[in-house]
């Protein structure tokens, strides 16, 4: 064969590798992690349904922040000796599972979930059962990318229903999404018999956002969709959303437990439920109690979005512009003090410029949602490469 001949060979090959060797070592990978755990903690807790179950508080749940300390519950967000110490609202609101992901491997067939919820009011007017107090489940396809899968319809408080059925073969590591606006009492995954099973541990280092009732899923359709869970396949890290509807309001109470995490990044994006008034009296204080704590640990201020219809309502546009004023007041006052790792994030148009990216003007659809993460995406990857240097 000519040089020419060999060089086209050469080429060839190292093309194909580039191609072909991510699915390829994602599969051994895969194939790798599920022969180290051991399937014996499953149970099968009816002759009925012939399913295998897996509780999943055996292996954990990402979004629990400070899993140590004691909790009333083991899917509220935050620990038992936040009651009290927050407002009555916040501590009601963090029993909601938002942001909480269970991941898992298994080469089952097919996929259930079995899980109890708090409330019985399974939507709200502008948001439905599926987002309100759906799981909604994800799977890595052969080159390691987070792809949907399918979510439940809640019907009844407790749910005991086959997610999807009919999977290809192979063994795949999936993402299982609770509910946002609804608390779980117990959640357990099934698979069918001789399917293999791995739960895979929380991970470490979370990006952790503090906000207001978009942060805490307003109003998705599923909770794959809020704009947390889609930076978190972005960016393939582990996520905990502290979103509380109506009550994101830079509390220094919340702080306190803030400062607790060993966070990749914090993120605060409570402008929504604030006016100028407050961001002024709270912004700077809240910037100083995380970094005295985390001198390193980069910090993302988020304007709040502008109403998808404050182009025809003038009072709506110019309460957002003073806030954003207020917001940037903060930051270069912040900026000033030699504050570093620090980053911002505009508003303008956090959901688009059609006016297209909300259910009711305030709260975000899927289309804002998506539109909200791909806006915030380049500044946290910016604040994420800096820290690692």
């Amino acid at each position: 064969m000519s040089v020419f001949g060999n060089l086209k060979m050469y080429r060839f090959l190292i093309a194909l590798c580039l191609i072909v060797g991510p699915a390829l070592l994602s599969l051994q990978a895969q194939e790798r992690a599920i022969e180290k755990l051991d399937p014996a903690m499953s149970v099968n807790p009816t002759a009925a349904d012939g399913l295998l179950w897996y509780d999943v508080e055996d292996w954990g749940l990402e979004g629990r922040i400070l899993p140590q300390q004691e909790r009333l519950k083991y899917f509220d967000r935050l620990p038992a000796s936040a009651e009290g110490h927050v407002t009555k609202n916040v501590w009601n609101l963090s029993r909601d599972s938002s942001g909480m992901m269970v991941r898992f491997q298994t080469d089952s067939p097919s996929i259930h979930v079995h899980y109890k919820l708090t409330d019985s009011n399974l939507a709200m007017p502008h948001m439905p059962a599926t987002g309100v107090s759906g799981v909604d489940l994800y799977a890595r396809n052969d080159e390691g990318v987070w792809k949907w899968v399918q979510v439940t319809k809640p019907a009844t408080q407790e749910v005991k229903a086959q997610i999807i059925n009919g999977i290809a073969p192979g063994i795949r590591e999936y993402a299982a999404y609770l509910p946002l606006y609804n608390g779980v009492e117990s959640m357990s995954i099934g698979i069918e018999p001789g399917s293999k099973f791995a739960g895979l541990p929380p991970r470490s280092r979370p990006i952790v956002f503090y906000g207001t009732s978009i942060t805490h899923g307003a109003c998705a359709s599923r909770p794959g969709m809020v704009h947390t869970a889609i930076l978190g396949r972005m960016f393939d890290m582990p996520v905990v959303n502290l979103g509380f509807s109506g009550n994101g309001r830079m509390d220094k109470e919340v702080g306190d437990y803030l400062i607790q995490l060993d966070a990749s990044l914090f993120v605060i994006d409570c402008l929504p439920n604030m006016g100028p008034a407050d961001v002024e009296k709270k912004c700077i204080p809240l910037v100083h109690q995380l970094r005295k704590a985390h001198p390193q640990t980069p910090i993302v201020l988020v304007e709040d979005r502008r109403f998808s219809n404050d182009w025809i309502t003038p009072a709506k546009h110019e309460f957002h512009t003073a806030n954003h004023r207020a917001l940037d007041n903060a930051f270069q006052a912040l900026k000033a003090e030699g504050v570093k790792q620090l980053y911002y994030i505009p508003g303008d148009f956090l959901y688009g410029d059609d006016s297209e990216g909300s259910t009711d003007a305030s709260h975000a659809n899927d289309l804002g949602f998506m539109r909200q993460a791909k806006a915030f995406e380049p500044i946290l990857r910016q604040a994420l490469n800096q820290a690692a240097l």
